[in-house]
């Protein structure tokens, strides 16, 4: 038990409350453990009572346990205390022997300055006399006619020394420059072309030494050579070693950016100077290097739509190149590497866009070329205005009122001369060449360069190949000449087919065109040249659909005036069928198809357009056809059926429209007053 209040007591934080606690609640639980329900508080009090007594008893032994642990403290105390004074005492003697070494060692740092100063003034002049006693027997080795003795001689001879050679030869070349003339000439040549030898036998060694990729050996000859006059020609032979065969990886401007970066790494540790080591170097790559290769490239015998092709590709890797150097930050801004960029391919942007709309011209022509002769169709000159739209129309009345067919008109066999993927080629073209107008094109002349290709883009896909197409269709449209066949309308295919090409060449224009014009004078000018072959074709679609409506109103006409007979509503017996007659039936069917050729061929608003003007041509058409006939009792029911069917036919085309309506209702009036005029004369008949 003493053991489990001692670990109670030195939890933390100890509450005496919850002990206490904890204490009775154990109690209680022993008692019901015993079998007892009752509450026991004698049983408590005792347990209360016997706990106190061993709280007591453990704080005697705490007691006790603590003053023996402050005894050993107290002794340890003791101890440690004589230990300090003691080491406080050697730490005293130690300072003290510092302070007096320290003082010995300033007087011989003293005396040792002042002996090495004395030694400094004694060993100057001696150490420059020893040079200029060197100086004059070198000096005096050119002075003599004679060949070199053998210590020169071995001197600019052993590669081992060329260092020492390069500094003697520099000294006696600034001597030589101050020698009289010309008396000294021939010793001022000698020193020059000993002069000139140690130059070249650096190079040499500074070669050797990039060769072997040895960077301190090369850096302690361009140390050296920094002194010479040929410095600029180690900085050369470097470059012209570091960028030899650089063009004959495959992956050109990727090994070139490579090789910047390598370079660049040597460069700072070999030069003293490498932010001018390193442009040169990057003037050295983009003047000869890469200039060598891109005129590889395009002076090859090339097509002009392969040398645009790789004119572009090149420009755009060597933009890629420039941007990537700028962002590693290797020694080159960016204006200098877009005057290198502009330099390198300036004779080639110079006659771009005269290559360009000769390439668009040559591609889209045979491009069309070759599509006509896949259909066997000769082009044809296109013929329009007043007098061939007024020989058409006399020709169709002419024919309809004689039953002649004075009208040749020939339908291709249904042929509409148009192909989306015709049309998605010489977009691709434009595509291609509005990218490279983007990228190749001086800042001035892109917005002039971009219409340019645009006016191209609209002459060969609007006007050579959709208003082509659309002319002809008109031209195939049938002049309903008889009640016998109805017209065939392949014109409605060709405008759906025009339509989805529109909407390419609309999401080019505004995907490619607008971006390179906007904000430009060209900008309204491309919008008016648009607009202009937009509005053209669509006043051709206006009068296609014209002739198509007023070719189906005169067949149906004419059908009703064949097939309807006068017996149809003033039949000879009172027994009649009250189902629609089968001059109904057959103008009902042939309209239906109709109205889904309409739907299928246009959307939005043209098809209520459409159909708004179809419907009110029909009703017109069916209603003075019907004032043409006598009814009696037994045919109204017949004429209610009918003209409710042309009713219905006539709510499917006419769509809701204000102006619609007013005519809808004004001929549905007409209509009843017609039937009860019918009815009220056969009643008072």
């Amino acid at each position: 038990m003493m053991q489990q209040y001692l670990k109670e007591l030195e939890q933390e934080p100890f509450d005496a409350e919850e002990f206490v606690e904890r204490l009775a609640w154990r109690t209680i639980a022993e008692t019901k453990e015993g079998g007892k329900e009752e509450f026991n508080p004698i049983l408590l009090h005792d347990s209360f009572v016997q706990a106190i007594k061993d709280l007591t008893l453990l704080q005697e032994r705490q007691q006790k346990k603590c003053e023996r642990l402050e005894a050993r403290v107290q002794d340890d105390e003791a101890i440690f205390r004589k230990e300090i004074h003691s080491l406080q005492d050697s730490n005293k003697v130690a300072v003290d022997t510092f302070q007096d070494l320290d003082g010995k060692i300033n007087i011989v740092a003293a005396k040792v300055l002042h002996l090495g100063d004395q030694l400094d003034s004694i060993n100057g002049p001696r150490s420059r006399v020893v040079e200029a006693q060197r100086l004059m027997t070198h000096l005096n080795e050119f002075l003599t006619p004679r060949s070199f003795s053998s210590s020169s001689i071995s001197l600019f001879s052993d590669s081992s020394r060329i260092d020492e050679a390069a500094d003697i030869i520099h000294k006696l070349q600034v001597i030589a420059q101050d020698l009289p003339s010309p008396r000294f000439d021939s010793v001022i040549s000698r020193i020059k072309s000993q002069y000139d030898e140690v130059e070249r036998a650096l190079i040499d060694e500074f070669c050797n030494a990039q060769r072997k990729n040895d960077l301190k050996r090369m850096k302690q000859t361009a140390n050296v050579l920094s002194q010479f006059k040929s410095y600029s020609q180690c900085i050369d032979a470097f470059i012209e070693q570091s960028q030899a065969g650089c063009l004959l990886n495959k992956d050109v401007f990727g090994h070139l950016l490579i090789l910047c970066k390598h370079n660049y790494q040597v460069i700072k540790e070999v030069f003293s100077n490498p932010e001018q080591v390193m442009t040169k170097f990057i003037l050295n790559m983009y003047q000869l290097q890469l200039g060598k290769y891109i005129e590889e490239k395009l002076s090859s015998k090339l097509d002009t739509y392969s040398y645009l092709k790789i004119l572009y590709d090149l420009y755009s890797k060597t933009i890629n190149l420039s941007n990537e150097l700028v962002t590693l930050n290797i020694g080159s801004d960016k204006n200098l590497l877009n005057k290198l960029t502009t330099n390198v391919f300036n004779k080639y942007i110079d006659s771009y866009i005269r290559l360009e709309i000769q390439c668009l011209d040559t591609r889209a022509s045979d491009t069309l070329h070759k599509y006509f002769e896949s259909k066997n169709h000769q082009k044809r000159q296109i013929q329009s205005g007043g007098f061939q739209e007024l020989r058409r129309d006399i020709q169709a009345v002419i024919g309809t009122r004689t039953n002649l067919n004075i009208a040749q008109i020939e339908d291709y066999g249904g042929e509409t001369f148009l192909s989306e993927e015709l049309a998605i080629s010489i977009l691709q073209d434009t595509k291609l060449a509005f990218q490279r107008c983007q990228l190749l094109s001086k800042p001035e002349e892109k917005a002039e360069n971009a219409s340019q290709i645009l006016d191209k883009l609209l002459r060969y896909l609007l006007i050579e190949h959709i208003d082509y197409a659309i002319h002809l269709g008109l031209q195939a449209i049938p002049v309903v000449e008889g009640a016998k066949t109805p017209p065939t309308f392949y014109f409605f295919t060709v405008i759906h087919q025009s339509n989805n090409i529109i909407h390419l060449l609309e999401k080019q224009y505004t995907d490619m065109v607008v971006p390179l014009v906007k904000n430009t004078e060209k900008y309204n000018e491309c919008v008016r040249m648009k607009r202009s072959i937009m509005e053209d074709i669509e006043r051709k679609v206006n009068i296609g659909f014209d002739r198509c409506l007023n070719a189906i109103v005169t067949w149906v006409r004419l059908y009703l005036q064949v097939e309807q007979k006068k017996t149809d509503f003033k039949p000879d017996t009172d027994d009649i069928d009250t189902v629609a007659s089968p001059a109904c039936k057959g103008v009902i069917q042939y309209i239906n198809n109709i109205i889904v050729q309409i739907k299928n061929s246009l959307d939005g608003n043209n098809v209520n357009a459409v159909l708004q003007e179809l419907g009110i041509k029909l009703h017109k058409v069916i209603y003075e056809h019907l004032l043409q006939f006598q009814y009696s009792t037994t045919g109204i029911a017949r004429f209610v059926r009918e003209r409710y069917i042309y009713d219905t036919l006539r709510g499917v085309t006419c769509v809701s429209v204000s102006a619609t309506r007013h005519r809808v209702r004004y001929h549905k009036r007409a209509y009843c007053f017609f039937a009860i005029t019918i009815v009220c004369d056969v009643e008072i008949s």
